[in-house]
This record gives C-alpha cells, structure tokens and sequence, in this order.
C-alpha cells in the first residue's frame, strides 16, 4: 500500500509556487545583463507569446516582473542569437534552443498527421511548398505577404488561410522552419530552422516521445514547485491520460513526491527540489498570460483570486477593465490594474485600480497604493514615458493620487482598444 501523501498547508503551497515562479528572488540591484533573461528561462521555462500591445507585448512583462525595467531589446536579441526559439510549447510560446530536441516528437506528430489537412491532398500543394521553400531558401526570411504569388481568399475571415499561409505554418509546426517576429506588427517571419538555431542544436538527436514527455513534466514540476496533474499537463499543453501513467513512473521512482494540499481537494506533487521560503517579499504587476497565473483553476486555488481577461468582453460587461495586470505583493495577489500605454502623450495610464475585497480598508490601501505607485514609475521609466496618471476609476485609485500618481482629467481614461 502506498503511504499516505504528505499533508502540505495552503500557505506553504502558494509560498512554494511563488518561490517556482522566482518571486522568492530579489529584482537585480545593479546593471541587468542577457545573464539575468537566462536565469528567468531557466526558472520558469518558456514565455507565452501575446500579440496585444495596449500596454506592452506581453512576452516582455515576465521578464519586467521578475527583473524590473531592463533593456527591451533582451528577447528579440536572445531570438536573433539563437538562445532563444518560438514554437508550440504552452500555445506560441519563446522557449530556451538547449530544449529544442525536446519539441521534436510533437513535430514528427504534426507530420504524421498531415493527411488530416484537406489542402495538402489536393493537387498543387507539394509544389506550392517547395516553391515557398525554394523561395526561403534564395532570398532569407519572409512574411506571409512575401509569398510570390500569393492568391489571398477573397471575403473569407482572419482565420480562412489562403495556400500560402497554411503553407508556411505547416512548415513552421513540422519544424522545417521557425519564426522570429517583425517588429512593426509582429507577423511571423519565417525561415530555415537550421538559419534560426544554432548547428549544434539542430543537430541535436531527438528525444523520443515518452522520455521527452517525462522531462517536460519535470520541468514543469520545476517550475510549479507544487502541483495537481492538471498543472503539470497544462504547463506545455500535454495530454493528461497519456500522462497520467507517467506521472505514476516518476512517483514511484522518487522523481514527483505526492502531497495533499490544503483545500485542493485532488491529489498534488511537489518537486524534490522544491524551495519553500518562510515568507515573500516585492511587488510585481504580471501579465494577463505570466505562468504564474495563465491557469486560472490553479490561481484560484493558490491565491483566492478569481481572474479572467475580459479584452474579449463587451464593454458594458467589463467588471475591471480592459486590459487588467495582477499586483503580486508580498506573496499576495493584492489588486487588478487596468494599463494602457499612451505613446502618443507619454503617459502609463491607469484606466483603472481595484483592491481586493478583503484588504479595501483605510489600514490596507495606503501601502497597497505606494508600492502599486512605485511599481507604475517603474513601468513607466522602463516604458519610457514620461508620466503616470489614473482616471479616477477603481477602489484603489484616490489612494494613488495620495501616493503621488498624477489624476487625469475627466475624459482622458479611454478604454484599453
């Protein structure tokens, strides 16, 4: 008989979470260097790529809230010097090159399934592929507007994909080519995987199916610290009944230690090496799509923070705003800030700032609103512009102007789009 897992209380669980995430770690005090991005990669493991820039692309808001402001130009850097490589990991996602080996059985996957897309059994599209591939090849990178030739789908929607894009993104999920961003709208530009990574990485063996999924639940569990199968599965967007008996290999060979977390409610694992600091300190304002909360059953479950983006939300029905960060304090998940960038004017613009129920007290608000203001100059320095300022909207917002946010006149807030 199995013995019984370990007991582990709710608040050791977040402690050990946050501490996964590398919150347990203070922000650097001196120069930020290319050697403080690789330390947070290899922390949390990848970084979910976003499109939406009311604030920033969120891909750069990980780094920032573990970091502090630091040259902008870390990722697209990392990317170029083939550190760094874009690919289906946790959805688009930049991931460390040293794992690409790791990615390969989902490439062959995606392969063997080609005969599912319709278009490649039609007449042509090998020779649209090597045509688009001869064309890579010849003159480097290209986007999908690139293409020579491209016939675009006439009155089709955003999705409807004309040959050349699916093309392309074929290649890109085969893995034949990758993709760096372009950066005045963030298209995809793609070429030769081999121009993209290193000759060595490429030249990496790959490693088979189970052994890659086995390490992949590792470095999950590496950078959850704590977690339920779902989490674990979820980090790199896995199965959980092809898992699930995994997971019982890594159990049984002392790699995964079940515990029972207090009010989970389902079985959880911690990493051996899991850290478990006596308390967190810092601030940090996170990204609608930071691994720290992109799972929100897991969010909840850690912190009592019930939280969905509501970009796609009708106006009317927003409860918090438009494009709304998180504020992670001391350990806790203390408000929800709605931001917008206005380039235009120089200003960080707080559209909206809500506390949580529990803390909105006169004995609360005060500290929650300084160090929120010193992390909105912070963004703001980094973001280079030249002013923070609030609408006026959200139980928060008074005690910024208090704090020393600027209050914006009636009619400046806007929404985020």
């Amino acid at each position: 008989m199995s013995p019984k897992p370990a007991p582990l209380p709710a608040d050791a669980a977040r402690r050990i979470a946050l501490a996964a995430q590398g919150f347990a770690t203070p922000r650097p005090s001196g120069r930020v260097t290319r050697q403080h991005l690789r330390r947070v990669f290899d922390t949390i493991g990848l970084i979910q790529i976003d499109s939406v820039n009311v604030l920033v692309r969120s891909q750069e808001m990980p780094l920032f809230s573990r970091l502090g402001p630091h040259p902008r130009t870390f990722i697209t850097d990392a990317v170029r010097d083939g550190e760094l490589f874009e690919y289906w990991a946790h959805v688009a996602s930049l991931v460390p090159a040293k794992h690409f080996h790791l990615w390969r059985w989902r490439m062959d996957a995606y392969k063997a399934r080609q005969h599912d897309n319709k278009w490649f059994g039609t007449r042509g599209a090998d020779h649209q592929v090597e045509r688009i591939l001869d064309q890579i090849r010849a003159q480097g990178a290209i986007a999908v507007g690139d293409v020579h030739g491209r016939v675009r789908n006439k009155g089709g929607t955003w999705w409807d994909w004309d040959d050349a894009k699916i093309a392309l993104e074929t290649l890109f999920d085969h893995g034949v080519l990758g993709a760096t961003r372009r950066n005045n709208d963030f298209a995809r530009m793609y070429d030769l995987i081999e121009r993209i990574l290193p000759p060595e990485i490429v030249a990496m063996p790959p490693t088979e199916e189970h052994e890659a999924r086995k390490q992949l639940l590792m470095l999950a569990a590496r950078s959850l610290g704590v977690a339920t199968l779902v989490d674990l599965t979820d980090y790199h967007r896995l199965k959980v009944p092809i898992c699930k008996p995994i997971v019982a290999e890594l159990v049984a060979d002392g790699a995964l230690v079940p515990v029972d977390v207090e009010g989970w409610g389902k079985p959880a694992f911690i990493h051996p090496e899991a850290k478990s600091p006596r308390a967190i300190t810092g601030r940090a304002l996170l990204s609608p799509f930071d691994s720290l909360v992109w799972n929100r059953d897991r969010t909840e479950r850690l912190f009592d923070f019930n939280y969905r983006i509501e970009i796609y939300t009708p106006k009317p029905k927003r409860i918090f705003g438009y494009y709304v960060l998180p504020f992670l304090l001391d350990g806790h998940l203390v408000g929800r800030v709605d931001l917008k960038a206005d380039r235009a004017n120089g200003f960080l613009r707080v559209q909206a700032a809500h506390v949580e129920d529990d803390l909105d007290t006169p004995a609360d608000r005060p500290h929650i609103a300084e160090s929120l203001a010193d992390e909105l100059n912070d963004m703001a320095r980094w973001l280079n512009l030249a002013r923070v300022g609030t609408t006026g909207r959200g139980g928060l917002a008074e005690d910024l102007v208090v704090a020393g946010v600027e209050r914006l006149p009636d009619g400046t807030g806007g929404v985020g789009e």
